[in-house]
């Protein structure tokens, strides 16, 4: 049976999502998971690989589960949760159809990035968010986001060194929104797309921040998504402020559509 896992899960202990010889990875963890519970091993594929350090909270995934093992596919949550740590759970369990990939299948994704302005730490945020000194333009840093927001080539918002066959990608949205939490701002920078390139998003937030707080202009956003530049733009941001928030497909298991 194509059973499809929605997972969430803190980061900030993991090499990240995809197995490796030498590292604590989530993909490892729910593997073992499912070799425990089940008592035979299956490759689990997801939605899209996280780096070291970056959240999960609607990450979507699918492994082969055996046949003759006999539960009903809402269940297979919580028997593999009996097995998880306690920073990675599985929060809903379903049977999908065998044509049915967790990558291949997902047609948007949403990550949200989070920083909060603040002179000093505080470690009720600093889990989940990054902290930034000074104040910030919103409305500039809007306007910004609506420049990247459609289908360009992302070239210049891509780590130096990564391998793709294009680095052409649809940003079907780009959000800034601020709340109060612990009694300082938090803003946070939402993104919808087909797909992003390597570290991505982390450099689109580290551009708008740097736009927003007056470290480069606007026009250097937009030079830089014309000509590939990456030096025009800010700093890649750190991973902690990263939460890969949910993947879309046209007919999920868990009963939702692409918005």
């Amino acid at each position: 049976m194509n059973t499809a896992l929605l997972v969430a899960y803190d980061g900030t202990n993991f090499s990240g999502w995809q197995v490796q010889a030498n590292g604590r990875t989530v993909q490892g963890e729910l593997e073992r998971a499912i070799q425990e519970a089940f008592g035979s091993f299956s490759r689990v594929t997801g939605s899209g690989r996280t780096d070291a350090g970056v959240h999960a909270a609607g990450q979507v995934c699918n492994f082969a589960l055996a046949d003759e093992i006999k539960i009903s596919p809402g269940r297979i949550a919580d028997a593999l949760n009996a097995k998880l740590p306690p920073d990675v759970r599985v929060l809903e369990s379903a049977a999908a159809p065998e044509t049915f990939d967790a990558c291949r299948s997902a047609k948007k994704k949403t990550y949200r990035y989070s920083v909060y302005f603040s002179r000093r730490e505080n470690p009720l945020l600093e889990r989940y968010a990054v902290r930034v000194e000074g104040k910030y333009d919103l409305p500039l840093m809007r306007a910004c986001a609506r420049l990247l927001e459609g289908e360009h080539d992302f070239s210049a918002f891509s780590a130096t060194g990564s391998s793709v066959k294009t680095t052409v990608r649809t940003v079907y949205s780009l959000s800034l929104g601020e709340r109060e939490e612990c009694g300082v701002p938090v803003l946070e920078t939402d993104i919808c797309g087909n797909g992003f390139l390597y570290n991505m998003v982390r450099i689109i937030a580290g551009a708008l921040l740097a736009c927003g707080c007056g470290k480069i202009s606007a026009e250097a956003i937009s030079r830089a998504l014309e000509c590939g530049d990456r030096e025009l733009l800010g700093k890649t941001m750190p991973a902690k402020g990263l939460t890969l928030l949910r993947a879309e497909y046209e007919a999920d298991p868990f009963g939702k559509t692409a918005g």
